[in-house]
């Protein structure tokens, strides 16, 4: 039995590596396959590696300069077989100079002078490094080589100010900050492509190494530091009274209020030193970023994550009580969000210990913390949320390139967000908030940026067709393959998918192949469709033809997207009959399909219903029988 059963793992593994040769490859991707550090299995490759950092850094806060300085110490693995000669430094806060690049015009407020390095030593000698000419990335050439599986130790210090206008990071008010991308970092050195030195341009997003840190806060009197990973000191910087409400918190289902603004006016919430230095810690993660604020209440409380072990994440919320209405609920939200990710889809526990909603501008996604604006509106605010909350897992949990493949990480979090909605508020209002905001916009427009192939890479795309590739139309397509595969073979995949890959750097190939392994069948054929062609969603019904005891109904996918869709069949006595077709229908022609009414009973109409698939000619859905 086990030798048959290794013959027939065998021959599956032969027939993915076979069928995975179908799907294009660019050659720096080809490359990383014959190295063996991926594999055409879905597994990494018996070469894989990745770098590592370990952290440690002390930053300050400066409310009234609006400077954020700091040292860092890096302890730098090269895992690689490779020799590198220099570093790759990445600072995303100098898309704040004037003289780096962005995808679109910016205010003088936005503008600043960027990156100061004031000492840059490496492995105990120092390197005259000027970082006044850099973008977002720039080059430290080493004066000795760091060779394959070696560690060099890199300490920096730097100062940088805060931007006047808020973006993803910067000023939320003259005292609330959201100090986000902080630190200088390595940047990724991979497998595939060496040195990411792709600029941010704040339109694509980021790619991390997953580094361990320890780091500190320093902050003046009466601001509280909210922060990625493990609060070390509660007792060191929060009054008693203050301490024990947060770590009740920790334990409750209940919205506990940690600190109200009366408190924060009165100093009852921080030591009072003139700096209270705030210590937090957090392993194997791909980024750290903070917020303080002097007046910001604060709200907590938590929930199981883990029905197996118990375990709780925390759930919390800083926010102005003036202007920040919709956030009254928001703790409610998380506990509902973590939650229901953690139990529904994807259906892995939330893997970190808290998670914060924090009051700003950017609707916008850390590890354990989201920057979120205030709408007007808890329905539009509560889905905001649960879209950034669901990033934890793609890209923070999976490592997503999101420079190069947006839609590895923007457009599960756009399914996850649409699954979620049909649970708080129902599958028509989810699906008429999806087509709105996901699809209306897209299939409308007929311009050729609107139709180029999933697969291109994110940062050589623009406008539009960045926007659909990487959250609609990709959204999609998870959504066509759980409809195919059904629920429980789809969740199947997913998990192993997520599984082989979490804390990992995972590429759309290694999905590809990883879905094709977990769901047990060749998936080539609906990747190429989704990923690698031109197409989008239109349907039409070509003839309905009577046969003998049953009808025909022939659908052309003018578009040729492999989608799902409704055949919905009116009979001469008034009922009506709905035959759900899967993407499966499309897999031996993807043009042409004829479904089959099993009734002999006379037919007045026929209408193809493609639901949030939205047809971009809907008229030619409609068949009425003459």
């Amino acid at each position: 039995m086990k030798k048959l059963f290794s013959l027939a793992l065998l021959w599956g593994i032969s027939c993915y590596t076979i069928s995975a040769q179908e799907l294009y490859m660019p050659r720096n991707i080809k490359a990383a396959y014959q190295k063996g550090t991926r594999s055409i299995t879905g597994q990494p490759g018996p070469n894989y590696w990745q770098n590592h950092g370990q952290y440690n850094m002390d930053i300050k806060v400066d409310a009234e300069t609006k400077i954020v300085s700091g040292q860092e110490e890096i302890l730098y693995s090269n895992n690689s077989t490779d020799t590198l000669n220099v570093l790759a430094i990445r600072f995303v806060n100098n898309l704040h100079k004037p003289t780096s690049p962005r995808s679109g015009a910016v205010s003088e407020d936005f503008l600043s002078s960027g990156l100061n390095i004031t000492s840059f030593v490496v492995d105990g000698e120092t390197y005259k490094v000027d970082s006044k000419s850099w973008g977002t990335v720039g080059n430290v050439k080493l004066k000795k080589p760091l060779n394959p599986k070696s560690k060099i130790t890199v300490k920096i210090q730097w100062d940088y100010p805060l931007s006047k206008e808020s973006g993803r990071e910067g000023q939320i008010d003259p005292n609330s900050f959201f100090v986000a991308y902080s630190y200088p970092r390595i940047s990724v050195y991979d497998d595939y492509n060496g040195w990411d030195r792709i600029p941010h341009t704040d339109r694509a997003e980021f790619y991390n190494d997953f580094n361990d840190y320890i780091f500190s806060v320093k902050a003046p009197k009466n601001y509280v530091v909210y922060a990625t990973g493990d609060f070390l000191n509660p007792d060191e910087v929060l009054q008693p009274e203050i301490a024990a409400r947060l770590k009740k918190s920790y334990d409750t289902d209940e919205v506990v209020h940690i600190a109200t603004a009366e408190e924060l006016k009165d100093g009852k919430v921080t030591a009072q030193k003139d700096w209270n230095t705030w210590k937090f810690k957090a392993d194997h993660i791909t980024d750290v970023t903070f917020a303080l604020s002097n007046h910001y209440v604060w709200d907590g409380g938590s929930v199981i994550v883990d029905t197996k072990t118990g375990r709780r994440a925390s759930a919390q919320a800083a926010y102005n009580p003036t202007t920040g209405k919709d956030f009254i609920n928001s703790v409610k939200y998380n506990i509902n969000a973590l939650s229901w990710f953690s139990n529904n889809w994807p259906g892995i526990p939330y893997p970190y210990l808290k998670t914060i909603a924090f009051q700003g501008f950017a609707d916008m996604e850390f590890p354990m913390m989201v920057n979120d604006s205030n709408f007007g509106d808890p329905v539009f605010a509560q889905l905001v949320q649960d879209h950034e909350v669901a990033h934890t897992y793609f890209p923070f949990y999976m490592g997503i390139n999101e420079t190069r493949y947006a839609y590895m990480d923007e457009g599960w979090a756009t399914t996850f967000e649409y699954l979620i909605g049909i649970a708080e508020h129902g599958k028509q209002a989810a699906d008429d908030f999806y087509k709105k905001f996901r699809v209306n916009n897209y299939i409308n427009d007929k311009s050729a940026e609107e139709d180029q192939p999933v697969i291109s890479m994110s940062d050589q795309v623009s406008g539009a067709g960045y926007g659909n590739n990487s959250y609609g139309k990709a959204s999609l397509s998870y959504l066509a393959l759980k409809d195919m595969l059904g629920d429980v073979l789809f969740k199947k995949a997913l998990h192993h998918y997520m599984n082989t890959w979490n804390g990992k750097h995972p590429i759309p190939w290694d999905y590809f192949n990883s879905m094709n392994a977990g769901a047990g069948q060749n998936l080539n054929w609906f990747f190429q469709n989704w990923f690698f062609t031109n197409n989008y969603l239109d349907l039409a019904i070509g003839k309905v033809a009577a046969a003998k005891g049953k009808s025909l109904v022939t659908v052309k996918n003018v578009g040729g997207f492999a989608i799902p869709f409704d055949v919905v069949v009116i009979y001469a006595d008034g009922k009506k009959e709905t035959l759900h077709q899967t993407p499966a229908v499309w897999k031996v022609n993807q043009k042409e399909a004829v479904i089959n009414i099993p009734s002999a009973k006379k037919i007045t109409s026929v209408t193809l219903d493609n639901g949030i698939y939205v047809d971009a000619t809907p008229k030619d859905n409609v068949y009425v029988v003459k």
